[in-house]
């Protein structure tokens, strides 16, 4: 996140209301949440046409309209921003109404203990490293809603500016994966701005995925084991070997089920933070759960980040929540497994023709 009148990496806020977020590998972004509400936020709830035709009469003058806007309540705070000119305007489509609710999520009742693994530890690491290379395939065969939102606090601790963004993450008839925005109010931020890299860590750093292929660019290290509600846990301490140029990193501490051996909560921040001349690019530290939502498969579910972004000319506090919701499966995953030991290969010998017929 940059300050707003400084311009980040990428010169400005690479997403505004009714973009769609592209992934890196061409195909557009997908997250989800829909029946749940964090916070107020002002928005236009219609339009009215009167016709003032009495007072024309009055004046001689030729019958006109006056458009009204009614506006709902919201938090207290500074007009929102000029709209700026928009790429496309999706149908605005508000969320049904809801009670306030964060979706469950696993507390700590146990001191970390310093008890060794009943498997050696780089076991349990390639293990669940493995396990969640099967997720993330196994996710890409999901539809859910994701509700991105972030918020500046003001010193009294009052919300002073908001932007929120709500996807639908689906499939076409075909079967292609694509994203269609569903719920964008204009952003009422004054203070910050999103950046190129905001939105590629909320893709790819808060639900974070550590598989079998990224093993070598982290340093894991083993920290003990803990109980979440029931599910008990092993502690790792994740934090990138080396920073190469562009590319984004998660450095923190992950939570994995002893028994599943799939991350089931994180809890760090997106590195590195970019400094350039006088331009910065600062990131929050979040937290993020996740929850069995089929088969051993645990879904990340819940992102929260409550922090003070700390620039050269002084610290502001952000909120941002990342919530998933309406996870459903669209498509089965098929996988070959190989064949038990033992097994002998498969009779390649051709076979001869068949005789030909007699009369």
């Amino acid at each position: 996140m940059t300050l707003r009148g400084g311009m980040g990496p990428e010169g400005s806020n690479p997403l505004r209301r009714g973009q769609v977020p592209i992934l890196s590998d061409g195909s557009k972004a997908t997250m989800s949440l829909g029946k749940v509400r964090l916070t107020s936020a002002k928005r236009v709830t219609g339009f009215r046409t009167g016709a003032l035709a009495t007072a024309l009469l009055i004046i001689g003058s030729l019958s006109c309209s006056l458009p009204l806007t009614a506006q709902e309540e919201g938090p207290l705070g500074p007009a929102a921003p000029k709209p700026e000119p928009q790429l496309y305007n999706p149908p605005v489509r508000p969320p049904e109404p809801a009670t306030e609710r964060r979706p469950s999520t696993p507390h700590a009742t146990s001191p970390i203990t310093k008890d060794p693994p009943s498997i050696p530890v780089e076991q349990i690491i390639q293990q669940f490293a493995a396990r969640e290379a099967e997720f993330r395939v196994e996710r890409e065969n999901f539809t859910y809603v994701q509700t991105f939102v972030v918020q500046t606090i003001d010193d009294g601790g009052r919300v002073d500016g908001e932007y929120r963004l709500t996807s639908d993450v689906t499939f076409t008839p075909s079967g292609k994966r694509y994203e269609e925005v569903t719920y964008a109010p204009q952003p009422t931020l004054e203070r910050i701005m999103l950046s190129k890299e905001d939105f590629d860590d909320l893709r790819n750093v808060q639900p974070f995925v550590l598989v079998t292929e990224d093993l070598p660019k982290y340093n894991i290290t083993y920290v003990g084991r803990q109980q979440l509600d029931e599910i008990g846990t092993y502690i790792f301490d994740v934090a990138p070997k080396t920073i190469e140029k562009n590319q984004r990193y998660f450095q923190g501490r992950i939570w994995v089920d002893d028994r599943d051996l799939e991350i089931v909560k994180t809890y760090g921040k997106a590195v590195p933070d970019i400094h350039k001349g006088n331009n910065e690019n600062v990131f929050p530290r979040f937290e993020t759960y996740r929850e069995n939502i089929e088969g051993h498969f645990w879904f990340p579910t819940y992102t929260h980040a409550d922090d003070v972004l700390n620039f050269k000319t002084g610290g502001v506090h952000i909120r941002m929540t990342v919530l998933y919701s309406d996870y459903k499966r669209f498509r089965v995953s098929v996988r070959l497994l190989p064949p038990p030991p033992g097994t002998p290969p498969p009779d390649q010998t051709p076979k001869p023709p068949p005789p030909p017929a007699t009369h």
